[in-house]
């Protein structure tokens, strides 16, 4: 008689335990110093930004089953800051990047996008973007409380170094509560905190025409490179580099990215992308499902309905030597992503090429993804030559 066969367990798409808590400040260095810039440069209220911020963490979350956050529109934020645009144009220009990637994914153009820019591009996107994310922890987070910093900086590396990929002993909690202490010790301001507790809830928006068409060519147009680059072509790499059994096609993402987008500036929040950054972030320090990035929305909602009146000031209290820690790690395994172009030198020169354009110039991902995808075509059709 033969023997039944067992199914295989099916896989889980949520879970909440310690590892998947860890990950969920796999992406935190990233995230707060934009969403606090923002608040600070234009005035929008702070709850209807972290609690929409939230809840589109959940919704992502659940709704891939993965370590998939979302993260605030890094282009768009840096505007935004640098020219302290109003809300009522972040809303605008928010709503026109939706219905632009909208219209990208229900069309199929966003296929023939994916299909003409080849992986060794996507990968010098990714260390683009992981010379920045480095660059960023290095120069601004690790030196910002001086020499009591540096010695958290050093002292929080060692742990994760010791600690990454530990099951039982996750090495983002550890370092968090090695940073919580700290704060707790030298930086607590009691009375800013009492003063921040309240409850809050966000506010409707209409987005006006002009508005919306204001917003479109300052913010969105200089944000779509990045997004096309990293937040869908990068980001579908990521998901087929840990979860290959996963069918995540680049519409997909598309499609969720211009949803969020289509529905945040109605509730006053900020525009937002998938990001490859962010799930690596998430995977690096234990995250295997779903379940981190609920529980990082869940942290975001809290701050928004209980705590949004003095979000700038009570986050300040978190040292941010602990933050570029994780930024630094986030960064090196962006970094190590390459390693699957090591057997061909045009591929990797390719790769390089574009990562330094990405985060060296101006509009460094429009010029990296036109160069390198041209120099890419350029090499197969032997108009260059470097050999394999």
């Amino acid at each position: 008689m033969p023997v039944p066969l067992t199914a295989p367990a099916p896989v889980r798409r949520i879970r909440f335990d310690r590892n998947e808590l860890a990950g969920a400040f796999g992406d935190l260095g990233t995230d707060l110093p934009l969403l606090i810039g923002v608040i600070a440069a234009s005035g929008v209220d702070s709850a209807g930004l972290l609690i929409v911020f939230g809840l589109l963490q959940m919704f992502s979350g659940l709704w891939y089953g993965m370590p998939m956050p979302v993260q605030p529109l890094k282009a768009f934020a840096a505007l935004v800051i640098a020219q302290k645009i109003p809300g009522r144009i972040i809303f605008g220009g928010g709503l026109a990047i939706g219905v632009s990637m909208l219209l990208l994914s229900v069309t199929g153009l966003i296929d023939a996008l994916a299909r003409l820019i080849p992986k060794p591009v996507v990968r010098g996107i990714q260390f683009g973007l992981a010379l920045q994310l480095a660059t960023l922890a290095l120069k601004e987070y690790v030196p910002a409380d001086g020499t009591a910093g540096y010695a958290l900086a050093a002292a929080a590396f060692v742990v994760t170094v010791l600690l990454l990929g530990n099951r039982r002993w996750p090495a983002a909690l550890v370092v968090i509560a090695l940073g919580v202490l700290y704060a707790l010790v030298f930086k607590l301001d009691l009375a800013t905190a009492q003063r921040a507790i309240g409850l809050h809830l966000p506010a409707w928006h209409v987005p006006q025409r002009a508005d919306i068409i204001t917003g479109a060519i300052l913010l969105a147009l200089p944000q779509i490179p990045l997004s096309l680059g990293n937040s869908i072509l990068a980001t579908r790499q990521v998901i087929h580099d840990h979860y290959p059994e996963r069918q995540v096609t680049v519409r997909q993402i598309s499609l969720t990215y211009a949803l969020m987008n289509v529905v945040a500036p109605f509730f006053g929040g900020f525009p937002v992308c998938h990001g490859s950054g962010g799930m690596v972030g998430h995977y690096a320090f234990g995250a295997r499902t779903g379940g981190s990035v609920v529980l990082y929305g869940c942290l975001f909602l809290v701050l928004g309905l209980f705590f949004s009146q003095g979000f700038a000031e009570v986050v300040q209290i978190f040292p941010l030597p602990i933050l570029g820690v994780l930024l630094l790690f986030e960064a090196l395994t962006l970094a190590t992503l390459l390693r699957d172009l090591a057997t061909s030198k045009a591929d990797l020169t390719v790769a390089l090429l574009v990562g330094v354009l990405c985060s060296g110039l101006p509009y460094g991902y429009l010029v990296g993804l036109v160069i390198g995808t041209a120099v890419y075509y350029a090499m197969r059709r032997g108009w260059v030559g470097l050999g394999k």
